[in-house]
């Protein structure tokens, strides 16, 4: 191959990786970009919109921000998603480096069975078991409480377990060896030796469990019902009527809810891409 026709390959090539970048990069951005100009129309602009990407007549009409902000009670939504954040995340680490923990260091019976099952649970779909999951839960009394949703958030998912799984593997075992000889047990060596050396492993749980129960629609409006324990995604919901929806204040809305964790998402990105990348090289 002549070097003149070594470079128009090399050129096709990087035509096409650039434009494959550019296409991925309006996928994404076009949404957002709709939403945003959403909220900044009127009633009327929307009523008389020809389009979603249509700009908007006045560009300092916040007026849609404070009426989904007041009416959405999106104060008491932050507030009650932080609590279960909260909790959740906690209860999300602590299950999941614990349950690693046990499966990488111990041997038990039936231990390729109990890996196997959870491999099984998440090719369950959650939908089908939802009428078991709500009885147990009513029956707890956790019904239409903030701890329902943490307890279901909890029962911490194989990804998780997955990431812990991959950096434990590569914690020497000589660690534990030596800090038995000096008298220490199971759960010292977790707490003094193990957890301590997860941080990359617990940043890059704390990011994806953070971001999915954020953004989660469907658990806190199945057993949160009432209006005061609204989370973010569910008091837009209040915007959304039996004759239409107000589109620019559920736009309004949106972009509230998008910009934290959008925000976090920037800082910590790298994060998430060395939790992955660590995990998948040990």
């Amino acid at each position: 191959m002549s070097a003149h026709t070594a470079h128009g390959v090399n050129r096709t090539a990087s035509t096409l990786r650039y434009a494959s970048l550019v296409a991925a990069s309006l996928v994404v951005l076009l949404p957002l970009a709709a939403v945003f100009l959403t909220s900044l129309k009127s009633a009327q602009e929307m009523a008389d919109s020809d389009g979603a990407l249509t700009l908007p007549h006045d560009w300092l009409n916040f007026g849609n921000y404070v009426t989904a902000f007041e009416d959405g009670r999106m104060l008491s939504a932050f507030g009650n998603t932080a609590f279960i954040l909260l909790f959740s995340i906690t209860g999300t680490v602590l299950i999941g480096s614990m349950t690693a923990y046990a499966i990488d260091r111990f041997t038990f019976r039936f231990k390729k069975l109990v890996v196997a099952l959870f491999l099984i649970a998440t090719l369950v779909p959650g939908v089908t078991t939802q009428v078991a999951t709500f009885q147990i839960v009513n029956s707890f009394g956790m019904f239409d409480t903030r701890w329902a949703p943490i307890a279901l958030y909890m029962g911490t998912d194989i990804v998780s377990i997955y990431i812990f799984l991959q950096f434990i593997r590569g914690i020497p075992i000589s660690l534990d060896e030596s800090a038995r000889l000096d008298g220490a047990n199971a759960f010292t060596i977790y707490r003094k030796i193990i957890f301590p050396l997860l941080k990359p492993a617990i940043a890059t749980v704390v990011i994806i469990k953070g971001i999915t129960v954020y953004n989660d629609f469907y658990i806190p409006f199945l057993y949160m019902p009432s209006d005061d324990l609204g989370t973010i995604s569910t008091s837009l919901f209040r915007f959304k009527g039996p004759f239409g929806a107000h589109w620019e204040i559920i736009s309004a809305g949106a972009v509230l809810v998008i910009l934290p964790t959008l925000a976090v998402f920037l800082f910590l990105q790298r994060y998430i891409y060395n939790g992955f990348t660590r995990g998948a090289t040990k």
